[in-house]
């Protein structure tokens, strides 16, 4: 048995994304121990992960701070791994790369560069969507890709029963009208409309509600839907999967709350402007579809309305 090392370290939506190719990882490697290395949001949802043996918190401290580095470095050094899959493909993972194994190929490190297609630029291969760039790396790595490019999340849900009492939740569709403050380019502005419409259309009989984060909660009063909280506090990962698992329809935005719906197998649809396409970041699947327009200001509340089936 030897021990293989997984880096993912975020984001939200990019942790579904990876979904697939970190079961093919463990598949493939059914004798040895799989490790991942992530951040602290992701942490604790990864130990419940089937597919890995043990995660390592990877704190993210500055590269100028020396003693966390090398402790960090120190720890992963005392299990002698034999190989690494670099799913983060950054700049800091690199950094890492070039302390644990500087001279190393894709047998020994596997990342997008170390297994880039010969005579092309790594800033051209990037270009191609997010799940084909992962079936390329792995496929050269010498993985089996039966799962890279069609991304299973469900391992992510955690029972939810109280929850869903608490408001009494039968037929619902969920909306994530949020977005980064820095990201507010993606915000489709028109959610409250959308939410008369489908009240209309479907006499109350399906319950709309959101789920903010953390940083959203405020934000969520706006928004004419019923706020999905615990405790006044806003759902972890595990529970807001099982929220979008267990609902009828989700619209979002293009935040991690929509690739989660789409590696969920849910019904949905996400809204793009032209800060990039849902092509490239993978996300339309059998169920979810993306609405990809040039200004999302411009588009109507009754063009959503029209993409979404009961």
């Amino acid at each position: 048995m030897s021990n293989i090392l997984i880096i993912k370290h975020g984001s939200l939506g990019d942790i579904a994304q990876a979904s697939g190719a970190i079961q093919d990882i463990s598949e493939n490697h059914k004798e040895d121990k799989v490790y991942l290395l992530t951040t602290k949001p992701y942490f604790e949802l990864f130990k419940t992960n089937p597919f890995i043996h043990d995660v390592i918190l990877d704190k993210r401290l500055s590269r100028f701070n020396l003693i966390y580095l090398y402790l960090l470095m120190k720890n992963l050094k005392k299990l002698s791994i034999k190989k690494v899959y670099d799913l983060q493909n950054s700049t800091r993972t690199k950094f890492y790369k070039n302390i644990l194994f500087p001279k190393a190929n894709f047998n020994i490190w596997s990342s997008s560069e170390t297994t880039l297609p010969r005579e092309t630029p790594k800033v051209e291969f990037d270009k191609n969507p997010v799940l084909n760039r992962f079936e390329h790396q792995l496929r050269i790595s010498g993985i089996e890709t039966v799962n890279t490019m069609k991304p299973n999340f469900n391992w992510a849900t955690s029972n939810i029963d109280n929850i869903k009492h608490k408001f009494n939740l039968g037929k619902y569709i969920v909306l994530f009208p949020f977005c980064s403050v820095h990201l507010i380019h993606k915000k489709w502005p028109y959610y409250n409309e959308l939410i008369d419409l489908i009240k209309n259309k479907y006499d109350n009989q399906l319950k709309v509600v959101v789920a903010p984060g953390p940083a959203e909660i405020k934000d969520a009063k706006l928004i004419n839907a019923i706020s999905i909280l615990d405790n006044n506090n806003a759902l972890n990962i595990s529970q807001l999967s099982s929220l979008i698992k267990d609902s009828s329809f989700v619209v979002a935005n293009d935040t991690g709350p929509a690739h989660m719906a789409a590696h969920l197998n849910v019904k949905g649809v996400t809204l793009f402007g032209k800060h990039t396409t849902a092509h490239k970041v993978s996300i339309e699947r059998d169920n979810f579809k993306a609405i990809q327009v040039d200004d999302l200001s411009k588009l109507s509340a009754n063009k959503v309305l029209e993409k979404i089936l009961i």
